[in-house]
Parts: structure tokens; sequence; C-alpha cells
């Protein structure tokens, strides 16, 4: 009788579902938005060099 009860606990667990907390798109929108954010800083420093 317990290790059924065991079973059927260990059964249950394994349809657990995780929900997001947003669309997955949006998870790629925003690493796309920050590493644009960071390309855009390294470029403003490129020709810091020449102008001193």
């Amino acid at each position: 009788m317990k290790t059924s009860i065991l079973l059927a606990q260990a059964e249950e667990a394994h349809h657990t579902v995780v929900e997001l907390p947003m669309h997955p798109i949006f998870y790629g929108l925003i690493a796309f938005a920050i590493l644009m954010l960071l390309m855009f800083v390294t470029m403003s420093w490129k020709g810091i060099s020449h102008r001193h």
C-alpha cells in the first residue's frame, strides 16, 4: 500500500509544467536589443584613439 502511494506521488511529480513569465519570442527580442545596445557603445568608442 505504501509503495503504491509513493509511486503515485512520484508519477505526479513528472507532470509539472512551468509557465514562462512572458512569451518565448520576447526573450530573443530582449537579448537582441541588449546586444545592439552593446554594439552601439562599442562602435561609439571605435575612433576615439584617432582624436588625440
